[in-house]
């Protein structure tokens, strides 16, 4: 009962603070297995893409997150395990003791889908996307039934700027492209920059352009 709650309390501030609208482009809501891959520069991401989809979508849907920041604290772990079902990884490879595709794959195999930031960390740099790490493409090539549907989150990076505690009431959007799929024999580098490519163009002409 708890963790609805605190789930319904994160949505209503979500929806309060940023206005967050989603905008179906190329992938109707659903309940098709998806692995949801986005841009990356807020901690407050995959909370406004799960805010947005439908209750029977959200549901079935795991935000990808690491276990250094969500497993520090009683309230981050809460909020982490509890209120959103994420599956923590571990990112440091040093002290790595599971693999993270093994992991993400194996929460896919158990019929979640995932959201996921490619980038892999967020995004602080003036550019509007960072090389794309390998692990979108391994699970392309693991599960090749599931859809990877590009998501671009515009405005949050202002809505939670990094330093403050606070964030700034700003309207957001949530744009859902068209899915798409590894094709047989694609090499890692043309599927990464074919699906970087596909997020970029769901980008407003003011960040396409940056």
């Amino acid at each position: 009962m708890l963790d609805r709650l605190a789930g319904t309390a994160v949505m209503a501030f979500a929806r309060l603070i940023t206005g967050v609208r989603a905008e179906w482009r190329g992938a109707p809501p659903q309940p098709t297995q998806r692995i949801y891959y986005a841009n990356h520069a807020s901690h407050g991401d995959f909370v406004l893409i799960w805010t947005v989809l439908p209750p029977a979508l959200r549901s079935l849907t795991r935000p990808v997150a690491g276990a250094d920041y969500w497993s520090k604290g009683a309230i981050r772990r809460f909020i982490g395990t509890s209120v959103f079902n994420a599956v923590l990884i571990e990112r440091e490879r040093e002290n790595r003791r599971q693999d993270p595709i093994a992991v993400m794959t194996a929460a896919l195999d158990a019929g979640a889908s995932l959201i996921l930031f490619p980038e892999g960390t967020r995004n602080t740099s003036e550019a509007p996307l960072l090389p794309f790490k390998g692990g979108l493409y391994q699970l392309a090539g693991a599960r090749p039934r599931v859809e990877l549907v590009p998501v671009w989150i515009d405005n949050i990076s202002r809505v939670m700027p990094k330093g403050e505690l606070l964030p700034i009431p700003l309207l957001c959007s949530v744009t859902f492209g068209a899915p798409l799929h590894l094709a047989e024999g694609e090499p890692r580098d043309t599927f990464l920059a074919r699906a970087r490519a596909a997020l970029l163009a769901l980008a407003p002409a003011r960040e396409e352009t940056a």
